[in-house]
């Protein structure tokens, strides 16, 4: 097992951990937001343990995107679409976390979290499905 196949079985699994963290995050702010509870530390320490998971994700990716014969091969999806997506989730994350420290009231950090990190699954899982469609070979759960 070589270097680009560690980190590929690494990032294929480490999304689990992402995609834990983050409905994790989401569950808890919404129920925050709705049920006008306050914004506790353990909120705050959530947000970030799902911000530095998506940010590790991130590196994992693009280490592989440099490494990847898919994208030498030229393969549009892993090429542009891939890596777009992942980053603009990673932004839409990051974004929320950085803007729910400047709000005060509870309610609106909550209601922030909810709103930036909803999007960012949103957009994972949508890239998720594309790759699906891209490659056949691979699955939603299955590690690659």
């Amino acid at each position: 097992m070589n270097f680009y196949q560690i980190l590929r079985s690494a990032h294929s699994g480490w999304r689990y951990l992402v995609l834990i963290l983050l409905v994790l995050a989401i569950v808890q702010a919404l129920a925050g937001w709705l049920g006008k509870k306050p914004y506790t530390e353990g909120n705050r320490k959530l947000n970030v343990f799902t911000l530095i998971f998506t940010h590790v994700q991130i590196l994992f990716g693009l280490i592989l995107y440099f490494m990847s014969p898919l994208v030498e091969a030229g393969i549009r999806y892993w090429k542009m679409e891939h890596i777009s997506m992942m980053i603009f989730a990673a932004i839409l994350i990051t974004v929320g976390n950085a803007r729910s420290k400047r709000i005060v009231e509870p309610a609106g950090k909550h209601r922030t979290i909810a709103l930036y990190f909803g999007l960012g699954l949103i957009m994972i899982v949508a890239a998720i499905i594309a790759m699906i469609k891209a490659d056949p070979a691979r699955t939603f759960w299955g590690v690659s």
